[in-house]
């Protein structure tokens, strides 16, 4: 449904900080399925960890959150080059049952579950094959910054 480029118009995130491949289910104001494909050649695994390369929690976690504010930019109609940006309000909930290693899918799923006066509450979960690998819910923000 969406491929990097029409994902980039949506994110003003760039590389290596992009943790968003491809969007292949998208309903505004309701739901959005995208994944992740881990590389091992990930900045990240530079440091975390050389020898046992594992992507961090902190960068799942990050991912949900990027393609849950691409599902806000679509339901909105915005963009960040109309001046928004979708920011991150907090993490409730985050649990981690499986480890992500380079080679997997991370397979990213967002449900807008509410929103209330610009802050959006989204029901997170990435999976690879199947298995769960970590679920959250987070809040995000919509800011005005031009």
């Amino acid at each position: 449904m969406m491929d990097v480029r029409e994902i980039r118009e949506y994110l003003p995130h760039r590389y290596p900080f992009l943790l968003v491949d491809r969007v292949v289910e998208l309903e505004e104001g309701k739901y959005i399925k995208g994944y992740k494909n881990i590389s091992v050649n990930e900045e990240v695994f530079n440091g975390h960890f050389p020898e046992v390369p594992i992507f961090p929690g902190v960068m799942i976690v990050e991912a949900l959150a990027q393609v849950s504010g691409i599902l806000g930019f679509k339901t909105f109609g915005k963009k960040p080059e109309d001046g928004y940006l979708y920011l991150f309000g907090g993490v409730d909930k985050a649990r981690f049952k499986r480890q992500v290693i380079p080679g997997d899918r991370l397979e990213l799923e967002s449900e807008a579950v509410s929103v209330r006066r610009n802050i959006w509450k989204f029901a997170c979960k990435a999976s690879v094959d199947g298995e769960l690998a970590a679920s959250a819910e987070i809040l995000c923000a919509v800011k005005k910054v031009q």
